[in-house]
């Protein structure tokens, strides 16, 4: 085996190039017997397209029964997809410099995710099941001590991958430790947004994702029967009528599927959890978001639609906000995508869905979209939340209560909310 120093030289720079990346094997044909014998008859453009068109509903299917099941099975749903993400791209970079048998670099790789997720899914434990904590004494050492436990989990990890490095594999193995940290990056801090969006209520987390997968098929579908000119040399396949046509259908899709979740409180209100029945629960009296309001209509739009004013849900402004992020901004982690594809020579992240490739090609601007969400929850819409304030506060101590309790009352004093001579 020619070690990696003596094939670059020990006084150069990297000057590789793409041409100098090793081949990764082509992904295997998953698609179903059954499925390949009843489209034997087609041309290979149409196959693909029905493959993809009855994966694409099997999986919708499939989402709208996990809604059904409530929010507990979405967060497993999207925990399941953030590691099998970031199995395919880890599993890419094993496939690329497996010839270099990297000392550890699997184990390591696995142990990194662990870590990560016990410190960011210890955050969401620690913020909303506060009361629930409060009453196992083995949880609150878990959670005091929480970030330096996380701490010392990736520290010992870290120390491994040190004791790990080989003599002339140094440069290779920091570029997998780099290699596994983006991949943290781009998988566990993503997916740890959705599943906070979801907790602000599942409208945030059905409209933005909804929304996404609306603009990849429609997107699709126009470019299949109407694409003439390519988009961007990434995606040869992208064109601009399907981008254009994607954008329209996905603005009006999150507009109308606003309106339908908006009327429903298990959609709009908070995901909390029940301490006394175990139970997470969508119950509230909806904000000002979820209720009807009338809108006047633009005087230039008054004569195409012939109304002066509107009735909508004030969400639905929203929703036009959301999609059209996921139309115009979305489809650029797709290209992303893309270009890391070409680098390193390869179709597919994976070959888990037939028709569509791996998950991360079908999810790889949904991590994008929670991002913005998440940015756009905080920027624009939350205001105080005073039932988490409050939760927080009850894990106090005693003392710790009483003293919060005698400043609160003193700031109300000063600002002539309370009279001095009250007494509590």
């Amino acid at each position: 085996e020619a070690d990696l120093e003596e094939r670059l030289g020990l006084d150069e720079l990297d000057l590789r190039n793409d041409s100098d990346i090793p081949d990764v094997p082509p992904p295997t044909d998953s698609t179903p017997e059954i499925l390949k014998k009843a489209l034997s008859g087609l041309s290979a453009r149409w196959k693909n397209w029905w493959i993809r068109g009855i994966l694409t509903l099997a999986m919708i299917s499939g989402f709208f029964l996990i809604i059904y099941l409530g929010s507990f099975m979405l967060m497993l749903l999207v925990l399941s997809i953030q590691v099998k993400c970031y199995h395919e791209i880890i599993t890419i970079g094993y496939r690329v410099y497996h010839s270099y048998d990297l000392p550890w670099f699997r184990s390591l790789s696995w142990y990194f995710l662990l870590c990560v997720n016990y410190f960011f899914y210890g955050e969401t434990v620690a913020d909303y099941f506060a009361t629930f904590v409060q009453r196992r004494e083995q949880l609150q050492f878990l959670i005091r001590y929480h970030r330096f436990i996380s701490f010392a989990l990736y520290l010992a990890g870290f120390c491994v991958f040190v004791l790990s490095l080989v003599k002339k594999h140094y440069r290779l193995q920091f570029n997998m430790f780099s290699w596994t940290h983006v991949t943290l990056l781009i998988t566990v801090t993503q997916s740890h947004l959705v599943i906070q969006n979801l907790f602000e209520g599942m409208i945030w987390f059905l409209v933005p994702i909804s929304s996404v997968i609306c603009n990849d098929i429609t997107a699709y579908i126009f470019g299949f029967f109407f694409g003439k000119t390519p988009l961007i040399k990434l995606s040869p396949k992208k064109t601009w009528e399907g981008f254009i046509g994607g954008f329209f259908s996905t603005v009006v899709f999150g507009f109308i599927f606003s309106y339908f979740l908006a009327q429903h409180q298990y959609f709009v209100c908070p995901v909390e959890y029940n301490s006394e029945t175990n139970r997470f629960v969508t119950e509230c009296e909806p904000s000002e978001l979820f209720q009807m309001k009338k809108y006047a209509v633009p005087l230039l739009l008054q004569p195409v639609v012939g109304w002066e004013t509107v009735n909508i849900y004030p969400f639905q402004m929203h929703g036009i906000a959301l999609s059209t992020f996921a139309s115009l901004i979305g489809p650029f982690g797709g290209f992303f995508a893309s270009g890391f594809k070409r680098a390193f020579k390869i179709k597919d992240f994976a070959d888990t869905i037939p028709g569509h490739g791996g998950i991360m090609d079908r999810f790889d601007c949904q991590y994008l979209m929670a991002t913005f969400v998440h940015v756009y929850i905080t920027s624009f819409i939350r205001g105080p939340y005073p039932s988490k304030l409050l939760k927080q506060l009850l894990v106090l101590q005693p003392e710790q209560q009483l003293s919060v309790y005698k400043t609160l009352k003193s700031h109300l004093i000063e600002k002539g909310v309370l009279q001095p001579s009250l007494r509590g």
